[in-house]
């Protein structure tokens, strides 16, 4: 990537609380046009800027589409609400203030119940390099092997951690994935490169046994692939062409 380039992504990395919360809605406003939204489900998060023991998220029973700056709430340790009036979806803080303690080189992480992830979660494997776009979710997700119903225990939450590992996404078993980044836009692209990898996967398989990518070329290309500064660019392409630039 060029200097140019590079200068470009990071001149869209929120650089005030403010910045932040209106860079966390059109990540929101973006999945919702992209048709990620499953009714009340799903949540995008992300460290707060100031306070580095709370992080920003979308409040329960609110729609993708009708979530704005001023719905957003602001989470402290135990779930306790410190900014905001909505209510807190049950599964949030045992997801996401497990991963934001126990992930401080992650900013943002988002989970919702898309088609094709929540579809091949029921799969119980990981996805496979078999594609160049693939090969940057290879050896950097893990899977979290269990449905025990809605995600509401602490411990639960620790054992997702776990299966992530020191990657950036995980494959929550019969329910989705979830993806985290050192932005919000790296985040919510590591998603959409999830979603389109198990769709990619799917029609593959559907349609013979695709090849994989070799171990060594998949590591290297997903090394490539991995800069912040890629998927800073890729994300706000998608969203200007998407969601109407800014």
């Amino acid at each position: 990537m060029s200097q140019t380039m590079a200068a470009a992504a990071r001149d869209h990395l929120p650089r005030t609380r403010e910045e932040q919360r209106h860079a966390l809605v059109e990540a929101i406003h973006l999945f919702a046009a992209l048709g990620y939204s499953e009714g009340i489900a799903g949540h995008i998060s992300v460290r707060d800027i100031e306070n580095e023991d709370a992080y920003w998220v979308n409040p329960f029973g609110l729609d993708f589409h009708q979530v704005t700056v001023d719905d957003l709430l602001l989470v402290g340790n135990e779930g306790v609400i410190l900014a905001g009036e909505g209510e807190l979806n049950p599964s949030v803080d045992p997801i996401h203030g497990e991963l934001h303690r126990a992930r401080p080189d992650l900013v943002a992480f988002a989970h919702t119940h898309s088609m094709y992830g929540k579809t091949w979660s029921s799969l119980g494997r990981k996805l496979d390099p078999i594609t160049q776009d693939a090969c940057a979710l290879y050896q950097r997700h893990g899977i979290y092997s269990q449905f025990l119903g809605l995600v509401d225990a602490r411990r639960e939450g620790k054992a997702i951690v776990e299966a992530m590992g020191e990657g950036t996404a995980v494959i929550m078993q019969n329910h989705g994935f979830l993806a985290g980044g050192r932005s919000i836009g790296e985040a919510a692209w590591l998603f959409i490169v999830m979603e389109r990898a198990a769709k990619s996967q799917l029609m593959a398989e559907a349609a013979g046994n695709p090849l994989k990518i070799p171990h060594d070329v998949a590591l290297d290309t997903g090394r490539a692939l991995a800069k912040i500064e890629f998927a800073e660019k890729q994300y706000r392409n998608l969203y200007d062409s998407t969601c109407g630039r800014r």
